[in-house]
């Protein structure tokens, strides 16, 4: 009686890693992280704006750790960089930074993650495999921050912006009310599959929904479609 065949386990690419943080011994403590867990894999360290933006247009990566504090430009302006150049890119900051002005502006330049450096590596490590994964990591201190901060607001009143999708994120939403599939949105914007989603994904956590029919709706909603 012949064996049972067994089936292919899917084969996981490792998550590509890049670092910017200009202070030696928080950039070592994360690469060891990095290079410790299974997972991941250690793309390129920065230590400013500058170096960032030149490594990762020549090695990029998967997942960017993003500190706030550089020496050259603030790590919002990375973050936006990356937006605009790599979308389909998972920017987390990780900084000394926990008050709501700054969460909230890194959120809105397009941050997917936030933590703060005070975190153990091994838990910035296990942070970047659940952003990957389609999670949004917050610091617990930082989100009870936010929430309290939502919660103080006066009814009706919006703490950001009504429309906080970029003008490219309002295109795939709004082809993507049309009816069309991913692969259509990719063939009218030429963009990739993969750029498509990693936009509709921004769309998602901006709008705080779960699926195209409720980035529609939300959209409407708010008047932005």
């Amino acid at each position: 009686m012949p064996a049972p065949q067994q089936t292919a386990q899917p084969l996981l690419l490792p998550i590509a890693v890049a670092i910017v943080e200009d202070e030696p011994e928080v950039r070592l403590r994360f690469e060891d992280a990095v290079r410790a867990h299974p997972r991941l894999s250690w793309q390129f360290s920065a230590g400013n704006v500058a170096d960032a933006i030149a490594l990762s247009a020549q090695r990029p990566a998967n997942v960017y750790l993003v500190d706030l504090g550089l020496p050259d430009r603030d790590g919002r302006d990375f973050i936006r960089w990356l937006v605009q150049q790599q979308p389909e890119a998972l920017p987390m900051v990780v900084t000394v930074f926990g008050d709501d002005e700054h969460v909230l502006t890194s959120l809105e330049a397009g941050a997917m993650g936030y933590l703060l450096k005070d975190a153990p590596a091994s838990e910035i490590a296990l942070r970047i495999v659940e952003l990957h994964e389609g999670g949004s990591p917050i610091s617990p201190s930082v989100a009870r921050s936010v929430i309290r901060r939502f919660a103080k607001a006066p009814p009706g009143v919006p703490m950001v912006d009504d429309n906080p999708l970029s003008q490219r994120e309002l295109e795939v939403l709004r082809l993507i009310e049309k009816g069309m599939t991913y692969d259509e949105v990719a063939q009218v914007l030429e963009l990739s599959w993969h750029t498509v989603t990693a936009y509709l994904r921004r769309v998602y956590r901006k709008l705080q929904v779960h699926s195209r029919g409720e980035a529609v709706f939300e959209a409407r909603q708010r008047g932005i479609l």
